[in-house]
């Protein structure tokens, strides 16, 4: 299947029509949505219209943007204008916003659309929603953003775009396969989005490609975060790599492919080296759930008091450990985060990128949980930018990731070496 780019350009020269290519994917998806269920919201005809309005300023004359014509999938807890935006949870039963998210305004104003919302985990917490992985339905697709993975792994839409809190963007694109790109805290605008911890939530794309990635999210970021064209490296990258976290370790079949991918990258000239983390980042994964948990009955404390019997039991608890955490041990962790993003920084000193697992395995065989978020917790905690990208097969077929991340601000930088290593290793769905 084509990716973003080249049909965007497929699209700019007529050679292919958006109502047309709109029909295709509205067609794969009554062929597969069934057994997938990637979908919140989609009403075809709604989306024709405006793939057959893209057609119209094509044939105008108009200037046309970097997406133009493009349908690109977005998870459900993003405001949009003209579908509902009901969080994965029964609190918000027929919300209508009447208004765009500012990444969605983004996406119209480069002449792309919303094909439909994608299904989100409750609040863009750990309760899972319908969706299935489209390698193997008895498999999670991970969360939060999981119809946003699944609906790119499919084949319905070029690219989606989701959030990510802890683990949201990364676990679920390695689990369904695709690239997952969280870039900087902030760089892409959060706001008209639901928020559960706004020290921590981001939003991220998707797409088959890290160039893909990379031409959604230049439309989406502020000026200059992310660009749109990734630039070749001058020379092989220098990667660092985490074997483990302290605080989890990966399966051991996920392990010994990590080592084996990193030593093709080794063998096509990058410098390769194992990188312990300093004892003093060890408890990164209690800072980042105390800020999390905390923030997260601040802003949700209210509305559980309203509606706590439709919320699920794993969300409610999560509100409720949050509002026990006391004001003091919240101050105490946003200080430790600052501690941790100086020392993450200073990781990088001799390295390019640094590599781990995007989650312990391959995507359980289970539809009751979403998955382990532990391997992208220290760069959530840091707002540190974070891509993963398909790397192989697992014994039983589903899909493993390699994960990277760079420095704050270091966007591009990391999507020049993940474009590197993806040629390297050339596994795409």
């Amino acid at each position: 299947m084509s990716g973003l780019r080249e049909t965007a350009a497929a699209l700019r020269s007529g050679s292919l029509s958006a109502r047309g290519y709109c029909e295709d994917l509205l067609e794969r998806i009554r062929e597969r949505d069934a057994q997938v269920q990637a979908w919140a919201a989609l009403d075809g005809g709604r989306a024709l219209a405006l793939a057959g309005a893209c057609d119209a300023v094509r044939t105008s004359g108009r200037p046309l943007g970097a997406l133009h014509g493009i349908p690109v999938g977005v998870k459900d807890i993003f405001d949009t204008d003209d579908l509902p935006t009901q969080m994965g949870s029964e609190v918000f039963a027929g919300n209508r916003p009447g208004r765009n998210a500012v990444a969605v305004e983004r996406l119209i104003a480069a002449g792309g659309y919303v094909l439909g919302k994608t299904v989100t985990t409750e609040f863009a917490f750990m309760h899972p929603g319908k969706t299935r992985n489209p390698w193997n339905a008895a498999h999670t697709p991970g969360g939060s953003s999981s119809g946003s993975a699944a609906a790119v792994a499919a084949g319905f839409v070029p690219a989606a775009i989701g959030t990510q809190t802890n683990g949201s963007v990364i676990r679920p694109a390695a689990f369904c396969g695709v690239v997952g790109f969280k870039p900087t805290f902030g760089a892409i605008p959060y706001s008209g989005a639901l928020q559960f911890s706004p020290t921590l939530d981001h939003v991220g794309v998707f797409a088959r490609s890290v160039g893909d990635t990379a031409a959604l999210g230049a439309c989406l970021a502020e000026p200059g975060a992310v660009a749109a064209e990734i630039r070749d490296l001058e020379r092989a990258p220098r990667i660092a790599f985490l074997g483990q976290f302290p605080w989890k370790s990966g399966e051991p079949d996920a392990n010994a492919h990590l080592r084996a991918t990193l030593g093709r990258l080794a063998a096509a000239g990058a410098t390769v080296k194992e990188l312990p983390l300093p004892a003093a980042m060890g408890n990164a994964h209690i800072v980042l759930r105390t800020i999390m948990l905390c923030e997260a009955a601040r802003e949700h404390a209210a509305r559980q008091a309203r509606y706590r019997d439709k919320m699920s039991a794993t969300l409610n608890a999560a509100i409720d450990e949050g509002s026990g955490i006391a004001e003091k041990d919240y101050r105490a962790a946003l200080a430790d985060r600052g501690t941790t993003v100086a020392m993450a920084r200073d990781l990088f000193a001799d390295c390019d990128a640094i590599a781990s697992l995007p989650a312990p395995g391959a995507a359980p065989r289970r539809l009751d949980i979403t998955g382990d978020p532990s391997f992208c917790t220290l760069w959530s905690l840091a707002g540190f930018p974070a891509i993963t990208l398909p790397s192989g097969l697992a014994n039983d077929g589903l899909p493993f990731g390699l994960q990277l991340a760079a420095p704050a601000g270091e966007d591009n930088r990391l999507l020049r070496v993940a474009r590197w290593c993806e040629a390297v290793i050339g596994f795409r769905i």
